[in-house]
């Protein structure tokens, strides 16, 4: 188990060291066990809320009032879209969305694109080559993370899985081929996926990619990142 401490310590190099920060991911489905009263006894130390996308907005909302987390989140390709060109899309409240941004959060670096592969007209889906667009405004960021802090990045949070771990044959469910370059090259600790939904025992829900660590947060995952 986490505990919390004070996480943040500044090394004689100038790196930010982050010491028992405790995340909890969540992604494309409402868990009983979360959507509860009694979710602040089960999870009791949670630090970072992520949401993978394609979740109904009050739902990280409970959560992060319940468990006094910080929200971070991407969207999904079934998140809602604003009813007209010139608002914003809705967004769940209190939360920062990751999308083509890097944020510093206590020491923890995290960068996200939201969306899927585009199967069908609608919002939130995009092609190969938008996706690679999307990576590649990261790119500026993740360089300034390196020469600020000594790494890239230590999250990247997407919705569709990288292509070639976790994702499937049907193009509805491909892999993403820029979410691969991106760890391959920037080499992130976790990347966070959902948008691959699990149903049996025998499907994996975590890959290293080099030094990355793949996880589906199907459902919801606990991280312990020290």
């Amino acid at each position: 188990m986490c505990a919390k401490t004070d996480r943040l310590q500044v090394a004689q190099n100038g790196e930010l060291n982050v010491e028992n920060m405790k995340i909890l991911a969540v992604s494309d489905t409402i868990v009983n066990l979360l959507y509860s009263p009694h979710v602040n006894q089960r999870f009791s130390k949670i630090d970072i809320i992520i949401s993978c996308g394609d979740l109904p907005y009050y739902y990280p909302e409970y959560l992060t009032s319940l468990l006094n987390a910080a929200l971070y989140y991407i969207r999904g390709n079934h998140d809602r879209a604003s009813d007209h060109p010139l608002k914003p899309h809705p967004a769940p409240l209190g939360g920062v969305d990751l999308h083509r941004r890097s944020v510093n959060h206590q020491g923890v670096l995290l960068a996200g694109v939201e969306g899927s592969i585009r199967y069908k007209s609608g919002p939130f889906m995009y092609t190969q080559s938008e996706m690679w667009l999307h990576v590649f405004r990261l790119v500026p960021s993740l360089i300034i993370n390196k020469l600020r802090y000594g790494r890239y990045l230590d999250i990247f949070v997407s919705h569709a899985p990288p292509f070639g771990v976790h994702d499937q044959k049907d193009y509805a469910h491909q892999g993403i081929r820029a979410f691969r370059w991106l760890d391959r090259v920037f080499q992130p600790r976790y990347h966070l996926h959902g948008h691959i939904h699990l149903y049996g025992v025998d499907q994996r829900q975590e890959s290293f990619f080099g030094s990355t660590q793949v996880i589906n947060c199907y459902g919801f995952r606990e991280i312990c990142f020290s």
